[in-house]
């Protein structure tokens, strides 16, 4: 007797459908309820995950960036932020990522390293999505037939669609492990109807997962609906209905208040996500991210399931055809529910392919339902072919010869899958693996940065990067809206601060903001690939082919190759780059002897198939089972066969930021010019965003502290810029501001002047400065016809009015808390410093200095190390910078005085004697402070001169003390000092009283619980 592939109805159906069962059990012994028992169904499900959650590649770059980049920035302090998480836009929950952040803090138990983090999240969703997918195939075999639980798993097992989905740190990977669950408390009624239960997953899903998830549950609704119709059970229904809709408003409310938490704001994301994605609006909505043609999923889902997704889009004709065809039922099954069943599919296909913009993951969801579909519909299929009703044709096929096609035809799907995946493992694995050079000790320091041009996408997150070290974008193609990273602000900011401060050059229209680009010349290594047939255009030059010839390569690995710093470099870096000519033959060659290996195993076992033939014939269940046993084993060779050995990179030298590039590097060629000669850029600064919640009384100073434990090293230690950031004030603006106006009533030219052929430049410093202002602080500035006005102070600037009512630099002066410098090239091929304004500088006075070189500059202060180790770096690097690459560099000082413009401990302003050795001698703690600077650089871009802006912050040091670990790590810094930096610092007039302090301080912080070990947890350079 054939078996009918239609489902059970429901405990209240009619009476005839009771005693057809009945009828059933009396003529025939019902199955067993499974045919593999649920824990090993477990078992094998997780096995095959945990595979996935080891070598499976990263499909979509949105998982990195939206989700795995976040959790790093939650659990290491930093990493990269796409637009959707900016508090302006909030499109994305933190309840997500936060679950998974706390997975992965568990993993410490295990190891420290990110790596292990990383691989321990997927593991972990591996074992939860085979806990779903156990949890189908009970609700299948049990509502459906065993065999159709079967074919289920062995689809899902064989499927590449389902290797990658199955760990994929996305939300619809998330909505398909609770749609599953939601499925099998709708399918089982055994024990009584689930349907809150299954309310209950359907809206986890959708709330903390995907909104539109919740299509899936639609057939459900519906079936429950009219099943209340006929059983006239309207009010049990509506109960259920509620009691899934409060459990799912319960999680809706958790969600809201951890985003709360982290947003600083109420909001309901799933309904942001919805609005954006249908109501948006034009120039807005997914469709700006690309748009596919209407049988996109058709094609990726044949990839992907091959033979199985055509059995489940002819599930419903098949079931039509057998309900036509075979109307005289034997079984209790009914035609109602098989459509119910089928219907997820059908209607998630349909919806999302009318949809323009398309992704493989949208998909995701809908996966196990393709394998319900392709189950029943194979199950049919074998229903009929095993007939052996003699009216029939197929009957009269003898049985053996059934049975090897059949089986041959299933085998050949699964392989058909298997191969696919060894080919995306073996082929499309290398991001996971390239960064693991950077691993190497000595290789990589905190605080350097990786590139990215067109390969930003295959970045596979700042898990595989070490400690420290920072992704960052260089020009390429793309012309999209990349990343930015997250403000690591802690002290003074309460918990991840973010998560709420709102970051700068993001939008909802996919605009690119040239604020997320670095010039190439501050990448310590740079990750790109490389094909024979790659277009080669500016913005994406062939970087592996522009090696220096006279430098001998570091050829580790066919598939790697890193390229060292050499003297002729313009900055010290290494290119880090793929040669995926190289990576391409080692992967085919890898495939090659996958393919041999089982091919020779398919042999073996066809051999044993046609052996056993006529024993299978006569117990037909084995041949389930020797399906399910070929699965395993070809999965076990490919892991064997297909296991990527980890890249043994030979050692290279670490790179010198201090040094200069390579003048071959790509981007990082400037164009030549003669020296003293600047061709205006056509480059603007990005727009500002408002600083948020700003207040000139009550925004505190940013708590600079970047000192570190020791040995001290002298560098520029310069980062790049965020274009938002490049002016800070705080509530000491009034108090700047006034030392300023007095500083200029009582001094005047003496610390602001501008040389005639500077005159342009620092009108062009103006000009900046009322374009950024009023849209950086507008509570403080109001842009104007004629240039802006101070809505505190009431002054307005006039900067086009000639000639001007005063210095331009001293008009600038007044605009910011930073004293300015600006340096301009001579024909000598120096820089010069001919345009400044400094008032509050403390140590240095500009006349001393205005119109030297850069050079004479430093040797002139005796400042440390010059001539040795910066001279030449900062040579090159004044030479190369350009008006799109502006960077930022941190120093501080002891100051034995409370003066901030100038100390008077040194000497009077105006004597010609002036230095440490006219300091008091270890004055009481109280006259000690400390005394931080933040420097900005950047090109003017029309006249080409280079702006520092010199940002003083200025605290006792018995304030800053009190933080913790401040004084044990300023001790230690201050003990670094080498001789010639103790003489610059003037240490020796302080250091007895100043030690100390720190010590005692340092000894009452630990005494009073404080750990150690977590200080590097609590803080982030140069905060």
């Amino acid at each position: 007797m054939p078996y009918d592939p239609t489902v059970s109805t429901a405990d209240g159906a009619s009476n005839a459908s009771r005693s057809s069962a009945a009828s059933a059990k009396s003529q025939r012994r019902p199955p067993k309820q499974f045919l593999v028992p649920p824990i090993i169904a477990f078992y094998i499900f997780a096995f095959i995950n945990i595979i996935a959650a080891a070598y499976a590649p990263i499909q979509d770059c949105d998982e990195v960036f939206n989700y795995w980049e976040p959790t790093h920035y939650l659990n290491r302090g930093y990493g990269l932020q796409t637009w959707e998480y900016s508090p302006e836009f909030s499109i994305r929950s933190w309840l997500y990522i936060a679950i998974h952040a706390i997975v992965g803090k568990l993993s410490s138990l295990l190891s420290a390293t990110k790596t292990c983090e990383f691989y321990f999240i997927r593991t972990v969703l591996a074992l939860v999505c085979a806990i779903c997918e156990s949890h189908f195939f009970i609700a299948i075999s049990k509502t459906l037939n065993p065999r159709i639980g079967i074919m289920f798993m062995i689809i899902m097992l064989s499927s590449p669609g389902m290797f990658h989905a199955s760990v994929a740190y996305l939300p619809s990977s998330f909505s398909m492990y609770t749609s599953m669950l939601g499925a099998s408390a709708f399918m089982d009624w055994r024990g009584g109807s689930k349907t809150a239960l299954g309310i209950m997953w359907f809206g986890l899903g959708a709330i903390v997962g995907w909104p539109f998830s919740a299509a899936l549950i639609t057939p459900f609704i519906a079936e429950e609906l009219l099943l209340a119709s006929i059983t006239r059970e309207g009010i049990e229904v509506v109960r259920r209905f509620i009691d899934g809709t409060v459990r799912s408003s319960l999680i809706l409310a958790l969600q809201v208040a951890v985003d709360a938490f982290f947003y600083h704001k109420i909001i309901v994301v799933p309904w942001r996500i919805v609005a954006y994605n249908i109501f948006s609006g034009s120039g807005r909505g997914p469709d700006i991210f690309g748009t596919e043609p209407w049988d996109f999923y058709i094609r990726n889902l044949l990839l992907n399931f091959n033979v199985w997704f055509l059995f489940a889009m002819s599930a419903g004709p098949i079931l039509m055809l057998q309900y036509l065809l075979r109307a005289q039922s034997t079984t209790k099954y009914t035609l109602m529910r098989s459509v119910f069943f089928i219907s997820p599919f059908y209607l998630w296909l349909l919806i999302f392919s009318s949809q323009a913009h398309k992704e493989e993951r949208f998909i995701y969801p809908a996966y196990p339902f393709l394998g319900l579909n392709a189950a029943i519909a194979l199950h049919t299929v074998l229903s009929y072919i095993g007939s052996s009703d003699p009216r029939t044709f197929i009957s009269k096929v003898p049985a053996k010869v059934k049975f090897v096609i059949v089986s041959m035809s299933v085998i050949l799907a699964i392989d058909a899958g298997i191969l696919r995946t060894v080919g995306l493992v073996s082929a499309y694995r290398a991001p996971l693996q390239i960064y693991g050079a950077l691993q190497r000790p000595g290789l990589a320091k905190p605080g350097e940065t990786v590139c990215l041009g067109k390969e930003w996408h295959r970045f596979p997150s700042s898990y595989f990067l070490p400690n420290g070290m920072r992704a960052k974008f260089i020009t390429s193609a793309f012309d999209g809206l990349l990343p930015g990273e997250f403000n690591e602000a802690k002290v003074g900011f309460g918990f991840f601060a973010g998560t709420w401060l709102i970051p700068p050059g993001m939008n909802d229209k996919n605009i690119a903001d040239s604020g997320k680009y670095i010039n190439i010349a501050h990448c310590s290594f740079l990750v790109d690939s490389y094909f024979p047939d790659t277009n080669v255009s500016a913005v994406e030059p062939n970087y592996i082919l522009e090696k220096d010839k006279s430098v001998r390569p570091y050829l580790v690995d066919p598939k790697f190759k890193l390229h060292p710093a050499t003297d002729a470099q313009k900055m010290g870096t290494l290119l880090l780059v793929t040669a995926a000519k190289s990576l391409i033959a080692s992967s085919i060659s890898t495939l090659c002897v996958a393919l041999s290996n089982m091919l020779t195993l398919l042999h073996t076992v066809r051999l044993c198939l046609l052996d056993c033939a006529r024993d299978l014939t006569a117990h037909p269940k084995l041949m389930l089972y020797a399906a399910l046993l070929v699965i395993v084993v070809l999965f076990s060779t490919i892991t064997i066969v297909g296991r990527i050995k980890k890249p043994n990179f030979g050692r290279a030298n670490s790179p010198d930021l201090e040094k200069p590039r390579s003048t071959t590097s790509g981007n990082s060629k400037v164009a030549e010019r003669p020296p003293g000669e600047w061709n205006p850029v056509d480059f603007k600064r990005p727009a500002a965003e408002p600083y948020a919640d700003w207040d000139v009384h009550k925004t505190d100073p940013l708590p600079y502290r970047p000192f570190k434990h020791g040995p001290y090293h002298i560098t520029m230690g310069l980062r790049t810029m965020k274009w938002d950031e490049w002016i800070e004030l705080d509530n000491h603006y009034s108090k700047f501001h006034a030392d300023k106006a007095r500083r200029i009533q009582q001094r005047g030219s003496k610390c602001c002047k501008t040389a005639p052929e500077a005159f342009d430049g620092a009108v062009e410093l103006l000009e900046e400065f009322c374009d950024y202002l009023p849209q950086r602080y507008p509570s403080l500035y109001q842009k104007t016809l004629v240039g802006m006005d101070n809505i505190l102070t009431g002054e307005s600037f006039n900067i086009v009015q000639r000639p001007l009512a005063e210095d331009p630099m001293q008009m600038a002066a007044r605009m910011v808390q930073d004293d300015l410098a600006i340096m301009f090239e001579k024909p000598d091929g120096q820089y010069y410093l001919l345009a400044g304004a400094i008032l509050l500088a403390g140590f240095w006075r500009l006349e001393d200095k205005f119109g030297m070189p850069l050079s004479e500059i430093h040797t002139s202060g005796d400042v440390p190390g010059f001539k040795q180790k910066l001279e030449k770096g900062m040579t090159n690097f004044f030479r190369r910078v350009q008006p799109n690459g502006p960077v930022l560099r941190n120093n501080y000082f002891i100051q034995v005085d409370d003066d901030l413009a100038w100390s008077q401990s040194i000497g009077n302003e105006d004597s010609e004697g002036i230095g440490w050795f006219t300091a008091e001698k270890n004055k009481a703690i109280e006259h000690h402070w400390f005394r931080s600077e933040r420097q900005s650089l950047r090109r003017l871009p029309r006249s080409g001169g280079v702006v520092f802006t010199i940002r003083t912050y200025f605290h006792p040091i018995t304030e800053i003390a009190k933080q913790p670990y401040v004084p044990g790590r300023l001790a230690s810094a201050v003990r670094s000092w080498g001789d010639d930096v103790g003489r610059y610092k003037g240490r020796e007039r302080y250091q007895d009283v100043l030690l100390e302090y720190l010590d005692a301080k340092h000894a009452e912080q630990v005494e009073g619980g404080l750990d150690l070990e977590k200080e590097d947890e609590s803080r982030n350079f140069p905060f």
